[in-house]
């Protein structure tokens, strides 16, 4: 029909162009094994992401094939994120924090034809790779650079990609069955990284002013979409390499003048206590706001960081299922301006969705009023939503007849909107068929000032079914008692709720990207029963 839009395609090769032609004095910086700054720019960096792509069509790769990464998060890796997509290839990261039986299934399921490894990483490498089919090594510090010489950046030339064909997959790091492959397309990849820029959150966009740090890996999930809408908008980028302990990334953020940085709870509450221990030790003041997801954030880490250092904590949702953020805080005009343990409250949900991101709630097959209390399993539905597993058809019941991707994440919604995640559906407990939520409960254990982490599980019970353990441990040098907890936790809930055993470990198990494992706590303590209680 006359008068219409052009068919444009939603491809990686145009944020590649756009970077170039744009913001290419743009700075990415690493900090490199040793500790010193490797610095370079984004005209460099996509000029040897071409030289990338032309180089592994030269050594016989064909479109569509998987080359693999086993990396930190660096410059080089940074290059593969669009070297090779943008070649027509499919970027598949490895996350080197899992065990070397599942990272031979995954890259086996994938079909993995190549990898670039980091040095370090070599070792781990070799503990699975004759069980897989790959076929190329490249070495990040030698034959990467090897590989990368055969070719000239001005021998890329461009695939023309259908904006459906994969970009990259990355796979589920699950604590139960075998990891599950998500293929993320051209546009879905553009799309997403489009979503997260629009729904930033206090109202503060990523510019070419801005200095972007992603904490949260590159070898899962994208590293939440930040290289590529750092690039898209021509930010400054600021790599951690393999130095994620407390004081190396205060100092990056002091040294080069972070605006914006993203990980996991764990991260921030290690920087948590540095900053307690050594107040005043380091500028943060160019510091805009710290974007936390992966799992919940307890409300006290948001007003002690706000509270005590003047630094703000954006919290956000998401999956590997969903590219993958689906959802962060943004504060309509009264909240933003209201009294700060009001703002906290909302900052500690996980938001409103990110446009063009759909959800709903259910509880069977009834939807969940928006009530913020009754609690059922958020669904949702988008172009970067993931509409079934790779090469996973037993998988399929994921999905709801009519498209619903089904989250495993039990929420309630706010009456405007904010999604309030009480646990994942596996965790939550269920004492005399009534449901606890186990992130209420670590949120709140997190606040007393004893506490520096909280792990709630379910164990058995002869009366109730389940009854709520909380495995604890405490700050250095601070003591508390079960009971102590127990009746600071009374006014905040029915006294059904409370744990009926408080257990103090050294630590908490924590999965490949950093979340409580609870499966290994519940194989600790799960064997003994909870003595019952009345309620």
């Amino acid at each position: 029909m006359d008068g219409q839009m052009m068919d444009f395609p939603l491809t990686l090769t145009h944020l590649l162009r756009r970077a170039e032609t744009f913001f290419g004095d743009g700075e990415i910086v690493t900090r490199l094994p040793d500790n010193s700054f490797h610095r370079t720019n984004h005209r460099e960096t996509l000029q040897r992401a071409r030289q990338l792509a032309a180089a592994l069509r030269k050594a016989g790769l064909e479109r569509g094939d998987r080359v693999a990464t086993l990396c930190w998060n660096h410059h080089q890796h940074h290059e593969a994120y669009f070297g090779v997509p943008c070649g027509g290839f499919v970027l598949h990261t490895l996350n080197l924090r899992l065990h070397q039986n599942d990272l031979a299934y995954i890259a086996s399921h994938a079909g993995d034809r190549g990898v670039i490894v980091d040095r370090a990483l070599l070792p781990l490498l070799e503990q699975f790779r004759a069980e897989t089919p790959i076929e190329h090594v490249w070495v990040v510090e030698d034959s990467y650079e090897e590989l990368l010489a055969t070719a000239d950046p001005e021998e890329w030339e461009d695939p023309e990609l259908d904006e459906r064909e994969a970009a990259a997959m990355c796979y589920t790091s699950g604590t139960t069955g075998r990891p599950r492959g998500v293929v993320y397309s051209h546009r879905s990849s553009v799309l997403h990284a489009l979503g997260v820029g629009a729904n930033n959150p206090l109202g503060m966009s990523v510019g070419i002013g801005d200095a972007v740090m992603p904490v949260v890996p590159m070898f899962h999930a994208n590293a939440w979409g930040y290289p590529y809408l750092a690039t898209m908008q021509g930010a400054k980028l600021v790599y951690p390499g393999p130095h994620l302990d407390p004081d190396s990334l205060l100092e990056n953020m002091e040294h080069e003048h972070v605006t914006w940085a993203a990980g996991v709870p764990t991260i921030w509450m290690g920087i948590l206590a540095r900053l307690d221990a050594e107040p005043g030790r380091w500028d943060l003041s160019a510091m805009k706001a710290m974007l936390v997801g992966g799992s919940a954030v307890p409300r006290a880490m948001i007003a002690a960081f706000e509270g005590r250092h003047g630094l703000r904590i954006c919290q956000g949702w998401g999956m590997t299922e969903t590219s993958p953020v689906a959802s962060t805080v943004a504060l309509p005009y009264d909240l933003a301006e209201a009294a700060s343990e009001t703002r906290w409250d909302f900052q500690a949900t996980a938001g409103f969705p990110l446009p063009f991101v759909e959800i709903r709630v259910r509880a069977g097959d009834e939807d969940v009023p928006w009530d913020g209390e009754s609690m059922g399993e958020l669904e949702v539905r988008g172009p970067w939503v993931a509409a079934s597993y790779f090469d996973a058809p037993e998988c399929a019941d994921r999905w709801t007849d009519d498209g619903w991707f089904r989250t495993g994440d039990i929420v309630s919604m706010d009456p405007r909107g904010f999604i309030q995640i009480k646990d994942r559906s596996k965790d939550v407990i269920k004492s005399g068929g009534e449901w606890i939520s186990s992130v209420e409960l670590e949120n709140a254990l997190m606040a007393h000032r004893a506490v520096a982490e909280a792990a709630v599980i379910a164990v058995p019970d002869e009366k109730w079914g389940e009854r709520p353990l909380a495995a604890v441990v405490l700050r250095e040098g601070a003591a508390a008692t079960p009971d102590e907890l127990r009746e600071f936790l009374a006014p905040q809930f029915a006294k059904w709720w409370l744990p009926d055993r408080i257990e103090f470990v050294g630590e908490i198990p924590k999965t490949s990207v950093g979340k409580f494992r609870k499966t290994a706590l519940r194989e600790q303590f799960a064997a003994e029963p909870a003595p019952s209680v009345e309620t």
